[in-house]
């Protein structure tokens, strides 16, 4: 029986959505150097003009970014210092200063490290290409509110190959399509403390559209990197990190502390290996090279469990004091293994297992693999055994009781309750009152 039904008259609620989306989107034609070094050649570049040929670009998109700062009253904040401040912190200020709820918010920029490519001749082949390299650029973080996704950043690089990243929150979706279908609720930052409808909702949250998406993805491209389109480009979008919550809201945060301090400290000690494995959907072969693991942190806000394997990871940890939030993440989706068609080299194609792809149009089937692992670790925490209402019991009998300015100790032998009188100077017995 799962907690939801245990507990059923004390939530109000459970929900499955997306959370945390990181998309990536890159340009096919430029994607790697080989790539690119063709692209060049069909254009008629010089491979040593690669410097001259991205210059130009760079200014464009320097020149789009400043445009855009000046038609929305913007400066656009240069981060001198790596971690001076959190970037979230300082966009929900000015969020409350401002009050904006739609549009363009801020705009940061920073030098930051990058991928890209150097000119190479090979003396023994006589070839001359693109190889990979790395270096520093400058970054714009354009951070806006959409009407449909809520919060949202793209960071876009100022030198080729202009690889874009793109942040989103699956729970502003679901808000988003919960107001159109005039379902009422709460929320809270990233969790919705109550939903009058959740069958309803989780059948919304359950329906991705990532062509909708992948339109949208488009239009923010073109208004925020402005090369691609101009010669013709188009960007590929695929999921670089993801989250997947399941979240069991509590009415009461006096209802969920002590089972939650129960699950959690159980869950340190009975979770193993194997188990981490079934949760994620892997499994341990005798060649397995992934570390797997569990970490067990105590913050500010609470404490969290996490378990992970290689790129797949779960956790759980109280949200607020009335979530009890179950948050599968994945940085390599690719880890997943489904049956899907394969295309092979001689031109054929067959269904097998074969690793999951990255792409966008994947999120559907993605989410019914992060959602069954959810169900799998709430299913397990489920089975252990609750011992808070003995706790509470225990701790009634075990603290002082005050009564006409005299505490009073109460413990429970056999058939027999001993109340001892405590004062400041002395402990006095009391006759012993039999059952």
């Amino acid at each position: 029986m799962l907690l939801t039904d245990k507990y059923v008259d004390k939530i109000h609620g459970i929900i499955t959505c997306y959370d945390r989306i990181i998309i990536q989107g890159y340009i096919p034609n430029w994607s790697h150097a080989e790539a690119m070094t063709t692209y060049m050649k069909l254009n008629n570049f010089r491979i040593f003009d690669y410097p001259s040929f991205s210059q130009p670009l760079t200014e464009q998109v320097r020149e789009n970014a400043e445009q855009i700062a000046c038609d929305n009253g913007i400066e656009i904040e240069f981060i001198r210092k790596f971690h001076a401040f959190r970037k979230d912190d300082r966009i929900q200020k000015i969020i409350s200063q401002t009050g904006k709820t739609e549009g363009l918010i801020h705009i940061f920029s920073a030098m930051e490290c990058c991928n890209t490519y150097k000119p190479w001749h090979d003396k023994i082949t006589g070839k001359t290409f693109l190889k990979f390299d790395q270096s520093k650029c400058l970054y714009y973080y354009f951070y806006f509110i959409d009407r449909e996704l809520g919060l949202c950043y793209l960071r876009v690089p100022t030198w080729p190959p202009f690889r874009l990243q793109f942040y989103m929150n699956g729970h502003n979706l679901l808000a988003h399509k919960l107001d159109k279908k005039q379902i009422t609720y709460r929320m809270h930052d990233n969790a919705f403390l109550e939903i009058s409808d959740t069958e309803t909702a989780q059948k919304l949250s359950d329906r991705i559209n990532p062509e909708d998406l992948h339109k949208i993805l488009d239009v923010f491209a073109k208004r925020y990197s402005p090369v691609p389109g101009s010669l013709g480009l188009g960007y590929t979008w695929t999921v670089q990190q993801i989250e997947c919550a399941t979240d069991v809201t509590f009415q009461k945060p006096e209802y969920l502390e002590p089972l939650y301090d129960e699950i959690i400290r159980t869950a340190i000690f009975t979770v193993k290996p194997d188990n981490i494995a079934t949760f994620l959907g892997q499994r341990i072969t005798y060649n397995c090279i992934k570390e797997i693991g569990t970490n067990y942190n105590q913050r500010i806000l609470g404490t969290r469990i996490k378990h992970h394997m290689g790129d797949v990871s779960i956790k759980m940890y109280d949200k607020f004091g009335h979530v009890l939030r179950i948050e599968s993440t994945c940085n390599d989706i690719g880890t997943f293994r489904v049956e899907r068609e394969v295309n092979h080299r001689d031109g054929s194609s067959s269904v097998q297992k074969a690793p999951l792809k990255k792409s966008i149009y994947s999120l559907y089937q993605l989410f019914t693999i992060m959602k069954s692992a959810n169900y799998r670790y709430l299913e397990f925490i489920s089975s252990f055994d609750d011992h808070s209402s003995g706790r509470k019991k225990l701790a009634e009998v075990s603290h002082p009781q005050k009564e006409k300015e005299r505490k009073y100790l109460i413990t429970a032998l056999g058939k027999e309750i001993i109340a001892a009188g405590l004062t400041e100077n002395n402990l006095i017995l009391v006759p012993a009152l039999t059952s």
